[in-house]
């Protein structure tokens, strides 16, 4: 065995006893060939590589998660590993992992699902499917409009839950089984195709300005963009049949008059929502400035602004 061979297994072998320990010692302070070699730059030099600084572990954790997803071994709509399991794969910290999640996640490549975890989005990478530029621009103000919904609505959904009667229950369902039934090609639909059911919902809570604000709402919301810019169509019955269990849940309380239940799983459906269409922004580098939000929420309520009333 040569010096250089001698001195990097010393180097790396486990000292189990003095003998072998005061062997590495000494190599380590040989000069000439040895010492270089104890140190571990000789192995480097002698195959004609520089030492570069190593990338942290995160980003190798974050690299290889993306590549499995831009490979197909992880699909789009899949389910991350946990925490852990990603720590005993990769032999990380639970920080590390968070780091490399977070940053695939700020690059539109996963999207949280509440109380599920984290999934591979099926949002349509922005490189292989054209998004026109007027509905990229009306993304901000979707996104916002998601927020002003996820903070009505599920309230709405709690009240409707405690206030409905008999009939308006039967009539949700059936309107939810009518709406979910169609499962047409995302290309044609509008992403926001189960707005009635939102507005039926609303109407049962008995609250006139829960139900007139959500509807004053429809045509702006409606119409933003086609289903198509967050779902494949390779995913089309998958994402259909997991909307279907998301509104089947908010029913299913409703029908218990579960208030609470109900409040829940509008949120979970909501947020749902809210998280592919914040992909898509990411996916594509859309982003808006906290004028333009300004500006566009004084163009969205003008309408809404009336005279004061006179005295008389």
């Amino acid at each position: 065995m040569d010096a250089e061979g001698a001195c990097t297994r010393a180097l790396f072998r486990r000292r189990t006893d003095g003998q072998a320990w005061n062997a590495g010692r000494a190599d380590r302070h040989r000069g000439g060939l040895n010492g270089l070699a104890g140190s571990g730059i000789i192995a480097n030099l002698a195959k004609g590589r520089l030492m570069t600084k190593r990338k942290p572990l995160s980003t190798v954790v974050a690299e290889s998660l993306s590549e499995k997803i831009r490979s197909g071994s992880l699909l789009p709509g899949a389910q991350l590993p946990t925490e852990a399991e990603l720590c005993a794969e990769y032999d990380v910290s639970r920080t590390v992992v968070r780091e490399a999640v977070a940053r695939l996640r700020s690059e539109g490549m996963v999207v949280p699902q509440q109380g599920r975890g984290m999934f591979v989005s099926e949002t349509p990478a922005p490189r292989n499917f054209s998004i026109p530029d007027e509905a990229l621009r009306t993304l901000p103000e979707t996104i916002a409009l998601l927020e002003l919904r996820l903070s009505v609505e599920v309230e709405s959904a709690g009240l409707c839950a405690e206030r409905r009667t008999d009939a308006e229950a039967n009539g949700i369902r059936a309107l939810m089984e009518q709406v979910d039934a169609q499962q047409a090609d995302p290309a044609v639909v509008q992403i926001h195709y189960d707005y009635d059911f939102h507005l039926a919902i609303a109407k049962a809570a008995r609250n006139e300005f829960i139900h007139g604000f959500l509807s004053y709402l429809r045509p702006m919301i409606v119409p933003r963009f086609q289903l198509g810019y967050v779902v494949t169509p390779a995913l089309k019955d998958s994402y259909y049949a997991r909307i279907h269990n998301e509104h089947k849940t908010i029913v299913d309380a409703i029908e218990r008059q579960d208030g609470r239940a109900a409040r829940q799983a509008m949120r979970k459906h909501l947020h749902n929502s809210l998280g592919r269409v914040r992909a898509l922004a990411r996916a594509s580098g859309v982003a808006a400035t906290e004028a333009e939000h300004q500006a566009a929420a004084a163009s969205l309520f003008t309408d809404m602004k009336r005279p004061a009333p006179t005295g008389g």
